[in-house]
């Protein structure tokens, strides 16, 4: 089948939307997707700076979400015409796939950053048959369909709009996921969120749902206004004292922080902010050795990675849709529409940060 798909053929060009060629139906494990909207996230723009480990030319996306036209037999558990949320891939028979933490699949890297699944990997060309780097994330939904394993995908309440659910398999599960799995966090605790873009708002949001108290910290005005929408008490980056400000307002500390920055700076700000036995939970991939202050792991403070939210996609995703619709999870206020052949005015609108997250749609603009 022939079908429009937003192609990166280098690590400097634009992306260019071309009609590109399935070979094949799905096979045993997986289901071909129509796609209804792509959420853009900053990996799907981190491969301009991966040093050549992503092969080009590729399909990126991995926030897909539509519906179900074929499936490889009753093995995937799915039917067409199911509505479906993409997440990540992974192996399910590692160690920790089958300790359900599938995020720290021991093939995470190789399946989903550098390279894809290897099986049938030819029959995805381009119009002139030349061949693309092999599903992007399990998905490659930067198109109009996508072929997926069954395990990457999350049946979804058919009554929801099924366009702007995508963000829920990467972005916004990873922001909720480190509120309610990784750290845990229960009603009265506190917890410092740095950097209010699309993970850092959905770890607010998440918190607010809990009942916790929340401190968001950013240098974008209209970031801190969203934060605060969310309830959250709004502090400036360049703040005097950032650490000492959010432990007066955290009554001696909070319990927990969530970095989505990168900073080394805001790192060290994040751990003197923590009260003692604080976690400091890492979501960014850092690119340089990161400085640690003397002091900042003192008293039982600590740091870590945390990898999708230590999410299972079909545990959360469902406890999201079911939190949105009882008002109390509201990224689809997070979400601004463009049509897939505006991809590159998303990235750019992206990485200004004009946009919290951007949502592709290969049918055109929402209403």
């Amino acid at each position: 089948m022939r079908f429009g798909a937003a192609v990166l053929r280098s690590y400097e060009s634009r992306f260019a939307v071309e009609e590109v060629i399935l070979n094949a139906g799905p096979a045993d494990g997986e289901i071909l997707v129509k796609i209804a909207g792509c959420g853009m996230c900053r990996t799907d723009l981190a491969v301009r700076r991966s040093a050549g480990r992503s092969p080009l030319p590729a399909v990126l996306g991995h926030e897909g979400s539509g519906i179900v036209v074929e499936t490889g037999g009753p093995g995937t558990g799915l039917s067409v015409g199911d509505h479906v949320v993409l997440s990540f891939d992974s192996c399910g028979h590692c160690r920790n796939c089958m300790g359900a933490a599938p995020a720290y699949c021991d093939s995470f890297a190789s399946l989903n950053l550098f390279g894809g699944r290897k099986e049938n990997a030819t029959r995805f060309t381009d119009a002139a048959g030349g061949a693309l780097a092999p599903r992007w994330f399990g998905q490659s939904s930067f198109a109009e369909y996508a072929m997926v394993p069954a395990r990457n995908v999350v049946r979804v309440d058919p009554s929801l709009p099924i366009e702007l659910l995508g963000p829920l398999g990467c972005g916004f599960l990873t922001g909720a996921g480190a509120v309610f799995n990784s750290f845990g966090v229960g009603p009265g605790d506190t917890l410092a969120v740095f950097g209010a873009g699309a993970v850092g708002l959905a770890a607010v949001m998440a918190a607010t749902a809990i009942g916790a108290v929340t401190v968001a910290v950013d240098r974008h005005p209209e970031r801190l206004a969203l934060a605060e929408r969310f309830r959250a008490i709004p502090l400036n980056a360049a703040s005097t004292g950032l650490p000492d400000r959010i432990q007066q307002l955290t009554d001696g500390g909070a319990q927990y922080a969530l970095d989505t920055t990168g900073s080394a700076q805001l790192i060290n700000g994040a751990l003197r902010a923590l009260r003692p036995t604080g976690h400091l939970g890492l979501v960014a991939r850092l690119h340089t050795a990161l400085p640690l202050e003397p002091g900042t792991l003192d008293r039982g403070r600590r740091i870590s990675h945390l990898c999708e939210g230590d999410a299972v996609p079909g545990l959360l995703i469902p406890r999201l849709t079911g939190l949105w619709q009882a008002g109390r999870f509201p990224f689809d206020q997070l979400i601004r529409t463009y049509p897939l052949a505006d991809i590159n005015e998303a990235e750019r609108d992206c990485d200004a940060g004009r946009v919290v997250k951007p949502v592709l749609l290969p049918e055109g603009r929402a209403p």
